[in-house]
């Protein structure tokens, strides 16, 4: 793979805002790879949050197409109250 082909991949890799339903609450966050970062978070590798009180699901995650727009949409819903996050978790549904 030449530099510019891996480039691209990097450029054009998917992101995305995810919310977990944990052991007291929920948790939002933001994502390249979701099933890398969901592992983590159950292992205890992941946000010091869920490290305290471990996943117990993922509720859903929204694709974007960069890390910008993702971390705009991660600020807006982390500001929602956890019955207006997990509304918007059955808009999207995501199974790994």
């Amino acid at each position: 793979m030449n530099s510019q082909t891996a480039n691209s991949t990097t450029t054009n890799s998917q992101w995305y805002l995810y919310l977990l339903e944990c052991k007291r609450g929920t948790y939002v966050g933001i994502t390249n790879n979701l099933a890398k970062r969901y592992q983590a978070h159950c292992d205890g590798k992941g946000a010091r949050y869920t490290r305290a009180n471990p996943p117990l699901a993922l509720l859903g995650a929204q694709p974007f197409t960069d890390r910008a727009a993702a971390s705009r949409a991660e600020y807006a819903l982390k500001r929602q109250t956890p019955s207006r996050k997990r509304e918007w978790a059955t808009q999207w549904p995501y199974t790994l």
